[in-house]
């Protein structure tokens, strides 16, 4: 009996160091998670605007197919280390594993469930060959210029945009799409658009479902660039199913639109 008296009060004592240690290391980590997330920022922000400015006169200089190549090779490589940066640093974990199957996937329209504005950091790094759509408000905007260089698509009217993605997909290219067309807040999932449906049709191209999920609520809906948010952060990407499109393009979202939903919120999902 005395020996587990004395056992016990061991492990009492053991447990209350490492409670100490703790307590004297957390204000450390909040210290190093802030100046970490704070430097991040700022690599962003220098890389992005250098880039954007030099792929502007690149996109001159360059034959289109040759610019969009380089343009979109540069916005993969500098996602994937903005990426690595955040992990090595200790801010983020990122889960990207499944996307290595549709690696070499061409003519595939990605759809992508819309949490915050990091998810197409997180694809950009991982989908080769691979456009989005900018708004046309933007759409001159120099902080852009990697995009238009890397022949990303300008959404225009709704007739030509569906030819102009068609093409880019006949052409070889995939194509990155958020159906739900913005951010919700909290995390709620928005219903789809049938835009991305009329696309694919267009170029009989195959939907691939990719899941986003997340721990952090940092730049979703009304969260500013430079709030800090708990470290880290938690990511991972996973795979659903590839899709033909069939039936009417708005009955189509809808199904898929439920698939998410009944996918990343079943409890929203219940009746």
């Amino acid at each position: 009996m005395a020996s587990d008296r004395s056992s016990t009060s061991g492990q009492a004592l053991t447990d209350s160091r490492e409670a100490e240690v703790e307590a004297r290391r957390r204000p450390l980590r909040h210290a190093w998670d802030t100046f970490s997330f704070f430097l991040v920022l700022t690599l962003l922000a220098v890389c992005f605007t250098g880039w954007s400015l030099i792929a502007v006169v690149l996109a001159r200089l360059l034959p289109r197919r040759a610019g969009q190549r380089l343009g979109q090779n540069a916005i993969r490589v500098f996602f994937s280390f903005f990426l690595w940066t955040m992990c090595r640093l200790g801010i983020a974990r990122v889960d990207l594993s499944a996307v290595d199957a549709v690696r070499d996937a061409r003519g595939v329209v990605y759809v992508a469930n819309h949490l915050a504005l990091l998810d197409i950091l997180l694809l950009g790094s991982c989908l080769p060959r691979t456009v989005c759509i900018i708004k046309a408000a933007a759409w001159r905007n120099p902080l852009l210029g990697g995009g238009r260089l890397a022949g990303y698509i300008r959404a225009e009217e709704p007739l030509r945009l569906i030819r102009n993605a068609a093409a880019v997909l006949r052409d070889g290219s995939n194509l990155l799409i958020f159906p739900e067309g913005t951010r919700y807040p909290a995390g709620r999932m928005g219903p789809f658009r049938p835009g991305f449906a009329l696309i694919a049709r267009q170029a009989r191209a195959p939907i691939q479902t990719l899941f986003i999920e997340s721990n952090s609520p940092y730049l979703r809906k009304g969260w500013p660039l430079w709030r800090r948010p708990e470290f880290p952060l938690v990511y991972r990407v996973t795979l659903g199913p590839r899709l033909p499109v069939e039936g009417g393009a708005e009955a189509f979202a809808a199904e898929l639109g439920a698939l998410y939903r009944m996918r990343l919120q079943p409890e929203a999902s219940q009746p």
